[in-house]
C-alpha cells in the first residue's frame, strides 16, 4: 500500500471516528425511538410546526395541550391584545424550561395581523382560538394558504359560514379538527357506541341541558385598554363600542363574556351546545345530516326547544337535573352523560364492553394527538369540518327559531328552511369587504 493510501485511509478512519463520536452526543429526542416512558421520540423532520391565532385564555390551555404532545412545537402567534399575547409567550417559555426534551426554548414572533402568520412557509397548521364571529374569516383563508386547521367549537357563527369552511377545506386538501374534544373522552365514546348498538333500544327522546341564546349586543361603552387593537378584534363585525366583558383584562382570569352576545358568539346554545348536542348528533349516526325540524317554545305543546329528527327522535332543550349534560331516553334504557360522568339504566350498561363484532365509533384518547396523526397520514380526523359544520348548524337553527319564535322546517341536505325567507335570510350575515368570505 502506498503512503498515499495509507494517508487516506487515515484521514478516513479519523473523520468516520469523529463522525461516530458526534453523533453520539446527539439528543436523544433528535433520533427518534421511544422514552423510558414508552412514548416516542420524535426526530425534528417528525415535529409539526404550529402558529397559534388568538391567545386567551382558550388559547393557553390549549397550547399547553399541544405541548404536551411532545410532538409540535408553536413557531408563531398572532394575537391582536398585547398582554395576552406576552402571557401566552411566558407560558410556552416555562413549559420548555421544564420539558428539556423539547428543545432549547426560541423567540416567537407576534403578529396583529393573522395573514402575516399564514404568509408563513414553515408553519404547518394553525389552531384557531378566537371569539366565534372571527371563525369563518381565518379558516377559509388558512385553507387557502395551505396550513391545516384547529378550529375551537362551536365551529360557525352562522351555518353558511360553516359550509364555506367546509368547501375550502374539502377545495384545498386541508386536515381540519373542530375542538369539540369530548369525542375523545371515554364517557362519550361509551354513551354512542351503547346507542349505536341498541342497549337502550330504540331512542325515543332526548333532553339536553344547556344555557340560553344569545341577545342582541347591548353593553355600555368604556375606554379601550393599552394594547387592545379593537378595530382587529372586531374584524369581519360592524363597528360597536368596547367593553371589558368582551375582553377582559389578564387581571381576570376569566372567559369572555362575548359568546353571550348575537354579533360575536350564539350564547350558551352554542357554547356548550356545541359540545353536547354534538354527542347527541354522533349517537344518532347523523354526522352527515341533521333534524328536519326545530319548535320554538309555545308556553302549549312546547314548553321547551324541540328537534325533531326524520327517523322520529324528539331532541328538547330544557334544564334538568344535571348541568351541561345529555339525557337519552329509550325503549329499554335511559343514558345520562356529562363530562367525567355516566349513568345509565341497567346500571351495568356504564361499563360495558363493547365487543369486537359490534358496532364501533372513531376511537380517540387525546384530541390534539388524533389532529397531529391525521396531518401525517392525511386522514380526517375524529371531529373533522363536515363534523364540526353540521353540529354547529343544530345550534344556529336553534337560535334562529328562538328569534323568530315560530316552528321551522330544516332541510339538512339543502340546508335551507322550506319556504320561510325570513329564516333563511338568518343563515348567514354582513361581514366588512376587508374580512368577509364569499357565502
Amino acid at each position: 500500500m502506498s503512503e498515499k493510501q495509507g494517508v487516506s485511509r487515515r484521514d478516513f478512519v479519523g473523520k468516520t471516528a469523529a463522525a461516530v463520536a458526534s453523533f453520539v452526543i446527539v439528543p436523544r429526542f433528535v433520533l427518534g425511538g421511544k422514552r423510558p416512558d414508552g412514548s416516542r421520540y420524535l426526530a425534528p423532520s417528525d415535529v409539526i410546526s404550529l402558529g397559534f391565532i388568538g391567545t386567551g385564555k382558550q388559547g393557553k390551555g390549549l397550547g399547553t395541550s399541544f405541548l404536551n404532545t411532545n410532538e409540535a412545537r408553536i413557531v408563531a402567534i398572532s394575537e391582536v391584545y398585547k398582554d395576552k399575547a406576552g402571557a401566552f409567550l411566558d407560558r410556552v417559555k416555562g413549559h420548555y424550561e421544564k420539558n428539556t426534551q423539547l428543545g432549547a426554548y426560541t423567540d416567537i414572533p407576534v403578529y396583529t395581523d393573522f395573514r402575516q402568520l399564514l404568509a408563513r412557509k414553515d408553519i404547518d397548521a394553525v389552531v384557531i382560538a378566537t371569539p366565534d364571529h372571527w371563525h369563518a374569516a381565518m379558516a377559509v383563508r388558512a385553507a387557502e394558504a395551505g396550513k391545516d386547521i384547529y378550529c375551537e367549537k362551536p365551529l360557525s357563527l352562522t351555518v353558511k359560514e360553516g359550509r364555506a369552511m367546509v368547501d375550502a377545506a374539502r377545495k384545498y386538501k386541508r386536515v381540519f379538527q373542530t375542538g369539540s374534544m369530548q369525542r375523545s373522552w371515554p364517557e362519550f365514546r361509551q354513551t354512542a357506541e351503547l346507542i349505536r348498538n341498541g342497549y337502550i333500544g330504540e331512542v325515543k327522546s332526548i333532553k339536553v341541558n344547556v344555557g340560553p341564546p344569545p341577545t342582541p349586543y347591548n353593553l355600555p361603552g368604556e375606554v379601550v385598554p393599552e394594547g387592545l387593537d379593537w378595530d382587529r378584534w372586531l374584524g369581519p363585525n360592524a363597528p360597536v363600542v368596547f367593553n371589558s366583558e368582551l375582553a377582559p383584562p389578564l387581571s381576570k382570569d376569566v372567559f369572555p363574556n362575548w359568546r353571550n352576545y348575537r354579533e360575536f358568539g350564539g350564547g350558551m346554545v352554542t357554547d356548550w351546545g356545541a359540545h353536547m348536542f354534538d354527542i347527541v348528533q354522533w349517537s344518532l349516526n347523523m354526522d352527515d345530516s341533521g333534524p328536519v325540524e326545530v319548535i320554538a317554545p309555545d308556553g302549549k305543546e312546547h314548553p321547551f326547544l324541540t328537534y325533531k329528527y326524520a327517523n322520529g327522535v324528539t331532541m328538547t332543550h330544557e334544564k334538568w337535573d344535571w348541568s351541561n349534560a345529555i339525557h337519552f331516553i329509550g325503549t329499554e334504557g335511559e343514558i345520562k352523560v356529562q363530562r367525567r360522568k355516566i349513568e345509565t339504566t341497567p346500571v351495568s350498561l356504564a361499563t360495558k364492553v363493547i365487543g369486537e363484532t359490534e358496532k364501533q365509533v372513531y376511537r380517540s384518547d387525546n384530541h390534539y394527538k388524533d389532529f397531529l396523526d391525521a396531518m401525517r397520514n392525511r386522514s380526517k380526523p375524529i371531529c373533522d369540518v363536515e363534523i364540526g359544520h353540521r353540529t354547529a348548524s343544530v345550534c344556529n337553527i336553534g337560535n334562529i327559531a328562538y328569534q323568530l319564535k315560530r316552528p321551522l322546517q330544516w332541510n339538512p341536505k339543502k340546508e335551507q328552511f322550506k319556504n320561510d325567507a325570513e329564516a333563511n335570510a338568518l343563515l348567514g350575515r354582513p361581514m366588512t369587504n376587508e374580512w368577509g368570505i364569499r357565502l
